[in-house]
């Protein structure tokens, strides 16, 4: 399962309990006539793949959806979900533009010495 859409929250890795797990999370906004904010996950080493991404980046996270089950003291069962992902990749949407011409370069032909066009 993918998800697609542009980081819009990037927070840094969290270490919790004794035992150093370590999670970091990222908030994803999708592009759709009605845009859904995704908070997904990245635990342990996976941590590290978030370190060559910033905020405003279009990506695509592979992701696993996980659930839990949880019994309180009184005896009450609950359930969680997490999406967690497992692998990041930059979208490369937006084409690469030419260089501008500089002020100090030439930008037309017809001034050039060597056009030797009849018009």
């Amino acid at each position: 399962m993918d998800l697609i859409g542009k980081i819009k929250i990037l927070n840094g890795t969290q270490i919790l309990g004794d035992n150093g797990f370590r999670k970091r999370e990222v908030v994803i906004t999708t592009e759709e006539q009605y845009p859904q904010h995704i908070l997904v996950e990245f635990i342990q080493d996976k941590c590290d793949l978030l370190d060559r991404f910033v905020v405003g980046q279009e990506v695509k996270i592979d992701l696993n959806l996980r659930g839990r089950e949880w019994v309180n003291p009184e005896g009450v069962t609950k359930y969680f979900n997490a999406i967690q992902g497992w692998r990041i990749e930059l979208i490369k949407s937006q084409e690469v533009m030419p260089n501008p011409v500089l002020e100090s370069e030439q930008a037309s032909f017809i001034d050039d010495p060597d056009n030797d066009l009849p018009f």
